[in-house]
């Protein structure tokens, strides 16, 4: 009889469960579905492998897709390659390529922004049908470690912490595992490329000495790792705004859908 029980409130919990929800919150951080444009994903595949996933929310594959793009064009030499590239030194560009990492990172490269392309067209379907099915959004999480909320957030303030320290932009925004992972690879980058030391070098005048100590193949990773950081957490606000709306809506059109109180007088 227990059994039975506990069976028909499995089912019920089940029945009940929404089978595509829009948003969930976890002592991660807030993790929804939304529609964005698969030319913007391709587009951020194509600059950093894994950014792409990131704006889908796919975060285990985007961050093996990031990792993957470090050791394997380290390994390949394609930074230094395209410094030579650029410089109009084809030979040395073609000299400094390791092949036989060099086929397997273009390979990696390629279904990564394919994949990126692909998961975002099923992303906007699935999308749709979420907004459709209009599931209840939890808007309050109070975890062991952390607590997570709705709130209105600033695009504008994510974008410039982004901006000052990747990483920066995801913790206003509670992504917390992300926020770190880009914190940390961000020292990583200042620290290989000896940025900070050129800056400081430069601005006593010294500048044959602050280009010189420049490292190219670290230094080719941050623009697309900042720029990236900056539109994805300004995007992320803008989500959870519109988030945070949607549930207020729902809460209140729960709370007082019903009631017979009329603040303006129904239309004759």
């Amino acid at each position: 009889m227990l059994e039975n029980t506990q069976i028909r409130g499995i089912y019920v919990e089940e029945k009940h469960r929404p089978r595509r929800p829009r948003a969930r919150i976890s002592a991660y951080g807030i993790t929804s579905i939304r529609w964005i444009s698969p030319y913007m994903v391709a587009w951020w595949s194509a600059a950093f492998p894994g950014f792409g996933h990131y704006l889908l929310n796919k975060y285990i594959r985007a961050t093996l897709l990031t990792l993957s793009e470090v050791i394997f064009n380290t390994l390949a030499h394609i930074n230094e390659s395209l410094v030579y590239s650029f410089s109009g030194r084809f030979q040395a560009a073609v000299e400094v390529l390791e092949p036989r990492w060099a086929y397997g990172y273009l390979l990696i490269y390629m279904i990564a922004l394919w994949d990126s392309y692909r998961s975002c067209l099923e992303n906007n379907r699935l999308f749709q049908l979420a907004e459709l099915e209009n599931s209840r959004i939890r808007p309050f999480l109070l975890g062991k470690s952390e607590i997570h909320y709705l709130e209105k957030k600033s695009p504008v303030k994510a974008a410039l912490f982004a901006f000052a320290f990747p990483g920066m932009g995801h913790l206003y925004n509670h992504r917390i595992g992300l926020a770190f992972y880009a914190i940390f690879w961000w020292w990583v980058y200042l620290s290989l490329s000896g940025l900070h030391v050129s800056a400081y070098l430069l601005f006593y005048g010294k500048l044959q000495a602050s280009t010189q100590i420049l490292h190219p193949h670290w230094l080719l990773f941050m623009p697309s790792v900042i720029g990236g950081a900056i539109y994805h957490s300004f995007t992320i606000a803008i989500e959870h705004n519109r988030l945070f709306r949607i549930e207020q809506r729902q809460y209140f059109a729960e709370r007082y859908g019903a009631s017979p109180i009329r603040i303006f007088p129904e239309p004759r």
